[in-house]
């Protein structure tokens, strides 16, 4: 990271989840933000309260954040300026959306970790009445943790709710006696990543673009074909295009076009968006600001296809 950005710690999770305890631990944790100025900002009043007084190893300044407004880049700028933040560690409101996060975060702030805390005896619950907000928060963090574990749960099935929304994040159990056990599940990816063309068929390109979105180094100077939407998009500077296809993330009511940047010959120019078979090499950029990897696509050549079977990829 730069010299003058400032990492988040981000914790997700529905109220009464447990983030207000797991956070608490974290920062007693004497290994972490050891001299630190650290800025909590807690964006959700829980039933548990923060017990800072006895905390010796940083200097913590507390904020709250009660409405989504007050969650921009001026005000949260000055709240770090004022205690002189060397780091943020925020509960998000678990009723707010994702998008706002991102974009009221200032532009020297950048997510180092994201933690989702789940409650496992109503995980499944919250899954099937608020599926985008739980997509969200799942498909954005590096750990999931799920509190209440033992005697409410199968990690079969909390497992396959993860991995609906990630194939990346690492997922843990705390078991009654407070110790966290590692989800050990495999999930082998459906095409052969040692292959010297990756062959991505039309049912896998969800979980395909899930797992090169999250492990995008894994596919650095890789090859894949796979059947793709070619589409222009207004913003992009002259030879970039967008391969890709639309895909349900979470439910019916969320289709979106997910695509990957891409560059071709020298005044190539996509008609109409249309299905091509797409042969490429991937390499890796930087986002800085969020602090995750995404891939590039050079492509080395198109072929007309017919679209398929199901046009809109889902998991």
């Amino acid at each position: 990271m730069a010299d003058n950005t400032v990492p988040v710690y981000l914790f997700l999770g529905f109220l009464e989840a447990g983030k207000t305890q797991f956070i608490q631990t974290t920062l007693e944790d004497e290994n972490f933000g050891a001299g630190d100025n650290i800025l909590l900002l807690v964006c959700e009043e829980g039933v548990e309260e923060y017990k800072l007084d006895g905390l010796k190893n940083c200097t913590i300044t507390m904020k709250t954040i009660d409405d989504i407004s007050q969650f921009n880049k001026a005000n949260l700028a000055k709240m770090a300026y004022d205690c002189k933040a060397d780091c943020v560690v925020l509960e998000y409101n678990g009723m707010w959306s994702l998008n706002d996060l991102f974009v009221g975060l200032p532009d020297n702030w950048a997510v180092f970790q994201a933690i989702t805390i789940v409650d496992a005896t109503t995980a499944v619950m919250y899954n099937n009445a608020m599926r985008q907000l739980m997509y969200e928060k799942l498909s954005t963090c590096n750990v999931v943790v799920f509190n209440r574990f033992e005697g409410n749960a199968t990690k079969e099935e909390l497992h396959k709710l993860v991995r609906g929304s990630s194939r990346g994040a690492n997922i843990y159990y705390e078991t009654n006696d407070g110790d966290m056990e590692l989800d050990d599940i495999e999930d082998p990816l459906p095409f052969d990543m040692n292959a010297d063309i990756i062959e991505i068929k039309d049912i896998d390109f969800a979980v395909w673009f899930s797992d090169i979105m999250e492990n995008t180094k894994n596919y650095n100077g890789k090859t894949i074909r796979c059947k793709m939407l070619i589409t222009k998009q207004p913003r992009f500077p002259k030879d970039v295009f967008a391969v890709g296809r639309y895909m349900m993330t979470c439910c019916a009511a969320d289709v979106q076009f997910v695509w990957i940047a891409a560059n071709y010959k020298a005044g190539f120019k996509p008609r109409d968006p249309h299905w091509a078979y797409v042969t490429g090499k991937i390499s890796v950029g930087h986002d800085r600001y969020r602090n995750i990897d995404y891939p590039i696509m050079d492509i080395v050549s198109l072929e007309d296809a017919p679209p398929p079977a199901e046009e809109v990829a889902s998991f």
